[in-house]
């Protein structure tokens, strides 16, 4: 898949390798706890200010573009009417991560978006993230969670999804016209 730019837009190219897994039962493994101070905040409502920021504070790092190059007015669409439940993860209240679970197909929940802002990185609480929100998607008794990660995203994300239970389906490579104006850094090894 290529995407189009928007006419007369200046673009940077990036190619990533997209893997889309899926877990067809819940986790079976004893509840991961968050250390303590640590708390998630479910069914958060954002305006598009704070959601475009939960963006940019997980995914710039990792070039999240799609959702910051949409227009304001869509991104209250899909706000207002999508599917979908955003949940916050915070230490001592402050915010450290969030995630999107898209119910658009209740019988195969998509895990949208995932991560930690870069300064939860590396302090052990991932995984007990993860844990949490895949039990949140599997409450309503799905068929099956999906996830996909691409080589743009954190060198830990795969291994994280693989260690929870996910199971690769298969690998796309795709070309991305990722717009200039967002200001994101696209590593040179991604570059076309």
């Amino acid at each position: 898949m290529i995407t189009e730019p928007a006419l007369h837009e200046d673009v940077t190219r990036m190619k990533v390798t997209i893997t889309f897994m899926r877990m067809d039962a819940p986790p079976s493994a004893p509840r991961l706890l968050l250390p303590a101070g640590w708390a998630l905040e479910h069914d958060v409502k954002p305006d598009v200010a704070a959601y475009r920021a939960l963006h940019d504070g997980v995914g710039r790092s990792c070039c999240w573009w799609m959702r910051q190059a949409q227009p304001d007015r869509v991104l209250a669409s899909l706000l207002a009417t999508a599917p979908i439940g955003i949940g916050l993860l915070r230490e001592n209240g402050a915010l450290r991560g969030f995630y999107e679970l898209d119910y658009a197909d209740p019988q195969a929940v998509n895990l949208s978006y995932f991560g930690l802002f870069p300064q939860a990185i590396g302090r052990g609480v991932g995984r007990a993230f993860l844990d949490c929100v895949l039990r949140r998607a599997w409450r309503n008794q799905p068929r099956s969670v999906r996830v996909n990660t691409c080589t743009a995203d954190h060198p830990r994300a795969l291994p994280l999804y693989l260690g929870a239970g996910f199971t690769p389906l298969r690998q796309v490579d795709e070309v991305w016209d990722v717009p200039d104006r967002l200001g994101l850094d696209i590593p040179h090894r991604l570059r076309v």
